[in-house]
């Protein structure tokens, strides 16, 4: 087999770029393909623009034409090796006349794998691996469906200085500044859906929608998703037109994610109450925490998270920094949740 040259980096560079094009919250994963010909020289490239479009290697394979024939194909994903909407891309490149195939992930969809291994069979040079980290981290939601069977889960969550998300008459807008809602809104549109118990949707009837800076909608909303079993009002807003809602009559999380990921949701925004977020997080299904801190001094109030058990700062639930910045007059933090030895 081939090994990767130090030209092979630059163009998976190049794919990875394209593959960023698609849109996040799709059922399908964001994939960039090149092609380069044999006098190491651009072709062709496409990327997967989203559910019923063509797949990257088809896109590329589209704009190249005869041209195709003899050259190398830059793809952040194993080509596909199953037959869709369209047929199997490994079947697409070979036909194609393509002669080497360097790929950056292994497909983890069983259904969809394969491909590279067939297409070695066909005389085609493949390799996989180049740029790999880079790729998973493009695709890390929907990878981690593919790989536990549940949507990768972000609980965001804006509180004071000292820890809390309502004063003591319940008032809880606004806590952060609209530079950070601002930023929440670009947040929720890059999610398959938005989430929240029955409690916070009688409480603060909320829209759940994306909005854009001016206040119009945007032009992908997000699955707007409450869990409980409490009865909602029919002239809730979450019942508006703006987006679908799905109201799950469970009280598990797991049940939820369930659902979610019957659907193909491979990631999802929590920002339910307190209890919510505990019952996420004892049963360890919260991945990625995204805090919202305004400098604001409250002293009583409700907190940002309800009992999860703790008693002793040995037990505390040590977290990972992976980004820190200011928004606004609020400071935005996003960690993921230290694993235990």
């Amino acid at each position: 087999m081939q090994q990767p040259s130090t030209t092979d980096a630059p163009w998976m560079l190049r794919a990875l770029e394209l593959a960023a094009n698609g849109p996040e919250a799709d059922p399908n994963p964001r994939v960039g393909c090149v092609l380069v010909g044999p006098d190491g020289t651009l072709v062709a490239e496409g990327w997967h623009r989203g559910a019923g479009t063509p797949h990257a290697e088809a896109a590329a394979l589209a704009a190249a034409g005869e041209r195709a024939r003899g050259c190398t194909a830059y793809v952040t994903l194993e080509p596909c090796h199953h037959t869709g909407r369209t047929e199997p891309c490994s079947h697409a490149l070979a036909a194609a006349g393509i002669t080497r195939v360097m790929y950056a992930v292994p497909d983890p969809n069983a259904s969809a794998a394969g491909g590279a291994a067939w297409l070695a069979e066909q005389g085609v040079s493949t390799e996989g691996g180049v740029l790999r980290t880079a790729s998973e981290a493009l695709n890390r939601t929907w990878l981690h469906l593919k790989r536990t069977g549940r949507p990768w889960v972000t609980w965001k969550l804006a509180t004071t200085l000292d820890g809390r998300s309502a004063a003591a008459d319940g008032t809880s807008q606004w806590i952060t500044g609209p530079e950070a809602r601002a930023d929440v809104h670009e947040q929720r549109a890059r999610c398959g859906a938005i989430l929240i118990g029955t409690g916070t949707a009688l409480n603060d009837n909320p829209r759940l929608t994306v909005r854009l800076p001016d206040g119009s909608l945007h032009e992908r909303q997000p699955l707007r998703v409450v869990m409980g079993q409490r009865d909602l009002p029919s002239d809730a807003r979450l019942f508006d037109d703006a987006a679908e809602t799905l109201h799950l009559r469970t009280r598990s999380p797991r049940e939820v994610l369930t659902a979610l990921a019957a659907r193909e949701i491979h990631h999802v925004w929590l920002e339910g109450g307190p209890t919510v977020a505990a019952a996420f997080m004892a049963d360890g299904l919260v991945d990625e925490i995204v805090a919202y801190v305004a400098p604001v001094l409250l002293g009583r109030g409700r907190p940002s998270v309800s009992d999860l058990g703790i008693t002793t700062i040995a037990d505390a639930l040590r977290l990972d920094p992976t980004d820190t910045r200011v928004v606004g007059h609020d400071i935005r933090i996003t960690a993921t949740l230290q694993e235990t030895l």
